[in-house]
């Protein structure tokens, strides 16, 4: 059997209870195959630090853990500037929030090329190369000028931008063209693919393969990149709910707000989230229903990220203020509208706050998959289920056809979807939920993973 080599900007083991789903479900396989998790240890090397001439091995029991450390500069320029304030905003669809700095471009690649040399090394002749996401994007070009010959599949967690939004990046072609260094590349949705497909045609010239769905050429590479959607360790985040800190955080919300029906949002403060166009929406919810005054209440979980690049705080301020004018506009001493926390909940408490819940409210402007509402899905009590109300912009939008739609950019309308949520009678909510359940069990993330693998397994290794 091959062994999995799993490369991220992170890393993480997989035996730590913190580990969320993909986490676990990667190290399935690199247990089974004695694989090996490559990426960044998450510290700064020291200024005076020699260069580090090889990667940091732990051992978690037949799996091995391979870090790396950055410099500050590495850092700013790869991380913060290229990934953070180039690649993410514009793969979302952000160009007005792009900086598009010279310096970024070269630290990214140099980054790049430093996890190649360090990571090749480690690699076997008959090794699977799994990377992931936007940060590593030249990664396998790097390896394979190294002289790797191995299998190595990509995969794109957030959105693939459409043919003109990618072509605002400068060099975009440079960066575009090693994709072709990959055997596959994997996309979050059928839209992402559409997105792909046009580009590399378009931009790069490359040539779709006859007769071999999702396969295109350009020189002497064939790659194929098709779309692959994410999902969740339904069992796992089941349990999670019937587990003792998610019990009692269920529990308590609904003894605090036992005379409300409870709308929560579950986000990373991020602009991508929409969180600022929900509240506005859930404000005019408040302004044109006068009988949800004193009924319904906002709870929404802005975790921190990011926090040292200057769009996050913006988005802070603004969603600080919106929350105040709100609850200064509709609360009384009996009842607050809006419950905004800006912090971090652990993950074993968030199954009871969905649990909680008569509404998800998972509305991003542009997001990748967004797992929260699968998660949100596999918390419900299948007898008294709460209802998903998504925006059309989530990748889950694909799959998940029998929660209620939504434009978050249409205010009034989210705000009318948002009432008819709170007011949908019992068997209507239980009809729903089960056809959701049964998607994201059918898709869920051992699905994904083994489809992925299977189909980087089949391609012949590089010549």
């Amino acid at each position: 059997m091959s062994r999995l080599v799993v490369v991220s900007n992170r890393t993480t083991d997989p035996r730590k209870p913190a580990a969320g789903g993909l986490a676990v479900a990667l190290g399935e396989t690199l247990d089974r195959t004695g694989g090996m998790w490559f990426g960044w240890s998450g510290a700064i090397a020291p200024a005076d630090a020699a260069p580090q001439a090889e990667a940091e091995i732990q051992h978690a029991g037949p799996m091995t853990l391979a870090t790396v450390d950055l410099t500050q500069d590495e850092h700013d320029s790869y991380y913060l500037g290229y990934s953070n304030n180039v690649l993410w905003p514009v793969f979302h669809y952000r160009l007005d929030l792009a900086n598009f700095d010279a310096g970024y471009l070269e630290g990214y690649r140099r980054v790049n090329k430093k996890f190649a040399a360090l990571l090749k090394p480690l690699l076997r002749p008959d090794d699977i190369v799994w990377v992931h996401d936007y940060h590593l994007i030249p990664l396998a070009a790097e390896l394979r000028a190294l002289g790797c010959r191995q299998r190595i599949g990509f995969f794109l967690h957030i959105p693939f931008p459409p043919q003109l939004i990618m072509a605002a990046v400068p060099r975009h072609d440079r960066l575009a063209r090693t994709f072709f260094d990959y055997d596959v590349v994997g996309l979050q949705s059928e839209a992402d693919s559409v997105h792909f497909s046009r580009y590399v045609q378009s931009e790069l010239g490359a040539d779709a393969i006859d007769g071999q769905a999702d396969t295109y050429r350009l020189g002497e590479r064939t790659l194929l990149a098709k779309a692959f959607p994410i999902g969740i360790d339904v069992d796992e985040f089941a349990a999670l709910t019937h587990g003792k800190e998610a019990v009692e955080t269920c529990a308590t919300m609904r003894r605090e707000y036992q005379e409300r029906r409870l709308v929560i949002g579950v986000d990373r403060l991020d602009y991508s989230k929409g969180i600022p166009h929900r509240v506005r929406a859930f404000r005019e919810l408040l302004k044109d229903y006068p009988e949800m005054r004193g009924s319904a209440t906002l709870v929404q979980i802005a975790s921190p990220t990011r926090e040292t690049v200057d769009a996050y705080a913006d988005i802070r301020q603004e969603l600080e203020s919106l929350c105040g004018a709100i609850n200064g506009d509709y609360g009384d001493l009996a009842w607050m509208p809006v419950r905004y926390i800006h912090r971090t909940v652990a993950r074993k408490r968030i199954p009871g706050v969905y649990r909680a819940s008569r509404v998800g409210l998972v509305t991003p402007l542009r997001d990748g998959m967004n797992l929260v509402a699968k998660e949100y899905i596999a918390a419900q009590d299948p007898g008294d289920p709460g209802v998903l109300v998504l925006s059309r912009f989530a990748g889950a939008s694909e799959q998940l056809k029998e929660a209620l739609m939504v434009n978050p950019y249409d205010i009034i309308g989210t705000a009318e979807v948002l009432k008819r949520a709170l007011e949908m009678p019992l068997e209507e909510r239980r009809q729903r939920h089960q056809k959701l359940l049964q998607r994201i069990r059918e898709q869920d993330v051992h699905w994904w993973r083994e489809t992925f693998l299977d189909a980087l397994a089949s391609r012949e290794p590089a010549g």
